[in-house]
């Protein structure tokens, strides 16, 4: 039989295992920094002029000016969104954008170019997927349905191209590509890293002042080998892919490392320059369809202690601790409204630590994400 001095000794007892319990929560929550947090500013971009409207957004990148640059589709506009262009015209609105377009800090358009209309398909980047702007103030982009990775001066003068018009020869060849869907070039040595991965399974690397081919790695650091077959629905078993899934966003930071998005493979790897594997990260492996990993962007701080990983399927960006790859925070969700997604495709980072989210789904727009904690 309990006394009411066993009920005292038992209530101070818990009182002092919870008091424990709940500094140890606070301990662990210290140990932990939490993950940056960003809000949406409603106010960016500014209206486009000429009455134009964005196709499916499939790149964006921010240059060492602040200007924001993006690639969209005009071809995945409707009539009815096109009402302007019509023979005779419908209505008075609207009219397609250039596929390539420069915008200032503040939204405001700078410039545009690209036009099927007015170019021949060798001289401007038919069905864009993925833009990069480099030390040297060049524009690259790729193109995935047409295996191609095109290099252009500021104004959109070819300056050359890595591949051929519709031509691909698989993982092993040195000439062409297969699918080409992000580009990333080190400053240091001014070589150019493509993520080629609609069609072949690589990271293949070539010179940035002359397009001459360097070297190329599959996932793990090993030969790729495009006849691998990979089903998604093993990873629901634990089952991971041996080779690159789909390859489709490519990023490198100041400690010499190389960060790859494998879309359909629902994971980021790590290698260094050489193509060496490192690490690897899987995330959300229930993920079907288009997969969760689309592209992979660091922070901004000086030891870049973050990455932000854009997820077209689950409409929403995931944000990792680089040390060790641990997911510690999201944000975005599935929708019209502004803050929201459908298919975060392209995604990049200005030097205050802001993020802009291109949507290639009906959305149809880039949205910019204010850092307002870390």
């Amino acid at each position: 039989m309990r006394t009411k001095w066993h009920l005292a000794l038992i209530s101070l007892l818990t009182i002092l295992i919870s008091g424990i319990a709940s500094q140890r929560e606070i301990a662990n929550a210290q140990a932990k920094p939490a993950a940056p947090r960003f809000q949406v500013d409603p106010s960016w971009p500014l209206e486009l002029p000429n009455n134009w409207i964005l196709g499916s957004v499939t790149g964006v990148f921010v240059d060492a000016k602040q200007h924001v640059w993006v690639t969209h589709l005009p071809e995945t506009l409707t009539e009815e969104e096109l009402y302007q262009m019509q023979k005779p015209p419908m209505g008075t609105c609207c009219a397609p954008a250039p596929v390539v377009l420069e915008f200032d800090e503040k939204g405001k358009i700078v410039q545009g170019w690209g036009d099927a209309a007015t170019q021949d398909v060798s001289q401007f980047p038919k069905n864009p997927h993925g833009i990069f702007v480099d030390h040297n103030d060049f524009v690259w982009v790729g193109s995935h349905a047409h295996h191609r990775v095109m290099k252009f001066t500021r104004t959109g003068k070819l300056v050359f191209t890595i591949g051929e018009f519709d031509k691909n020869a698989g993982s092993a060849d040195t000439k062409l590509l297969g699918g080409p869907s992000g580009i990333w070039v080190d400053p240091a040595n001014n070589e150019a890293y493509i993520s080629d991965g609609y069609r072949n399974r690589r990271v293949v690397v070539f010179d940035g002042a002359t397009g001459k081919y360097l070297r190329h790695w599959g996932a793990y650091g090993n030969v790729p080998d495009d006849t691998e077959k990979f089903d998604p629905k093993t990873m629901l078993t634990g089952a991971l892919p041996k080779q690159f899934s789909t390859p489709h966003g490519i990023t490198g930071t100041k400690d010499g490392k190389i960060y790859v998005a494998d879309r359909r493979g629902n994971r980021i790897q790590v290698f260094d320059h050489a193509g060496k594997f490192i690490a690897e990260k899987v995330i959300a492996p229930a993920t079907l369809s288009s997969g969760s990993a689309f592209v992979i962007v660091p922070s901004q701080d000086a030891a870049q202690q973050y990455l932000y990983l854009a997820d077209g399927t689950n409409h929403k960006v995931w944000i990792l601790r680089r040390n060790d790859l641990e997911v510690i925070g999201e944000f975005g969700r599935g929708g019209r409204q502004v803050g929201q997604f459908l298919r975060p495709h392209g995604m990049s980072i200005d030097n205050r630590g802001n993020l802009y989210v291109g949507e290639a789904s009906t959305g149809r727009r880039v949205q910019k994400f204010t850092l307002v904690a870390k």
